[in-house]
């Protein structure tokens, strides 16, 4: 994940605007208590989502994986003025520490955490999203996208987490793992789809930005 000089993303942390204390402690505590912390979208990714979200001003926003709760927290403080975000969590047994944060951070009421499985939850959610995040099992991103792309507004986003997948993108695609597969294969569907425009950014895992036309 990491394809920069680490003086270069050292000197980038430094030049960024800094995590308030709720998520400076979330992601000491997620690093500190969490089997896989590396899942946490971290400072600068975290502030990058939150810039997104202020530009867009989104009345509406979809996540699709919450983890600790730490890029649901940067996206909602864009959230223009009643607006609410929706995140999608599968393990149950991170419902309490996300609500805590949720909670710390004062989004409570801006926030609506589901717990369990996307592909089922979203059929279920009659809204019109203006920013969808995609941060869940890789395997899964074209289905997502297919059945969030009707739910997104004209001139609406869809930002979608670790395409690049640490490199592994690049490699021999009959070499590559279920995981990576799935990834190069939706780069190449969101590419090719005539509907959007498209950029994919090397910030730390990669983002792959999608604006619905």
């Amino acid at each position: 994940m990491n394809f920069l000089d680490p003086k270069l993303e050292e000197y980038a942390d430094w030049h960024t605007s800094e995590e308030n204390e709720v998520l400076k402690k979330l992601n000491r505590e997620t690093w500190a208590k969490m089997l896989m912390p590396r899942m946490l979208s971290g400072h600068i990714q975290g502030r990058v989502l939150s810039m997104f979200s202020h530009m867009i001003k989104p009345k509406h926003i979809l996540e699709i994986g919450t983890f600790t709760g730490y890029s649901a927290i940067c996206m909602a403080e864009g959230l223009a003025d009643k607006g609410i975000l929706h995140t999608i969590e599968i393990n149950d047994e991170l419902e309490e520490f996300i609500k805590k944060y949720f909670q710390e951070a004062g989004m409570k009421e801006k926030i609506v955490l589901h717990i369990g499985n996307a592909l089922e939850i979203i059929h279920n959610l009659n809204i019109t999203f203006d920013l969808i995040f995609i941060d869940a099992d890789k395997e899964n991103y074209s289905a997502y996208y297919d059945l969030v792309f009707d739910k997104l507004s004209v001139g609406g986003f869809i930002i979608a987490d670790n395409v690049l997948w640490s490199g592994k993108v690049l490699l021999d695609y009959e070499m590559l793992d279920t995981e990576t597969k799935a990834l190069v294969d939706f780069n190449t569907k969101i590419q090719n789809d005539n509907r959007v425009e498209n950029v994919l950014l090397p910030i730390r895992d990669g983002l792959m930005i999608v604006r619905k036309k």
